[in-house]
């Protein structure tokens, strides 16, 4: 089962959902990294053994740049948040996260929807 970290600019709404699922879930924030910078955040997923859930461009950046460098991390799943619907992100992410293992989506950047 892969475990996610969730970012700070996730709405809250898919962490409830994921975590009423029994979807192992840590955010940004509870995790005390929500100022970290988007190098940081990743290596925090990293280490954490969690993938990187976000809507955010920048760590979207971040993850292919590394990709580039050939730089490990853990993965990234990816919503655009005006074209991936709460429900969906929710759905799509309890599916990756029940039927795939860590190392499916290591240094990997994944689009949702599915």
């Amino acid at each position: 089962m892969i475990a996610f970290y969730m970012n700070q600019h996730v709405p809250r709404a898919i962490t409830e959902g994921l975590r009423i699922r029994g979807v192992d879930v840590i955010t940004a924030y509870e995790d005390g990294a929500s100022e970290m910078g988007d190098p940081e955040l990743m290596n925090r997923a990293t280490e954490l053994g969690r993938v990187l859930f976000t809507q955010d461009d920048d760590l979207l950046a971040e993850a292919v740049a590394r990709q580039r460098k050939g730089v490990t991390f853990s993965g990234v799943i990816y919503a655009h948040q005006m074209r991936v619907s709460i429900g969906k992100c929710i759905h799509d992410l309890d599916l990756i996260a029940k039927a795939g293992e860590i190392e499916d989506v290591a240094n990997r950047v994944q689009f949702l929807p599915l």
